[in-house]
């Protein structure tokens, strides 16, 4: 399985912030969703896990 990453320095922030989650999808839109919730203020719910999934990307490996 192709693991995920979820990069806090590809979006704009007032905090400038700089945290990257990598993992299996459903653990990193967990975590990600946690973190912007008590770190950005976001609204925990369906609609901020779909919009967190639809900017995950493979993360690559390097060898």
């Amino acid at each position: 399985m192709t693991r995920k990453i979820a990069d806090c320095r590809k979006y704009p922030s007032e905090m400038d912030c700089s945290l990257a989650i990598s993992g299996e999808e459903d653990e990193v839109v967990r975590a990600a969703s946690e973190h912007a919730v008590s770190v950005h203020g976001h609204e925990d719910g369906p609609e901020l896990r779909s919009q967190i999934r639809s900017m995950l990307e493979d993360e690559r490996v390097s060898v």
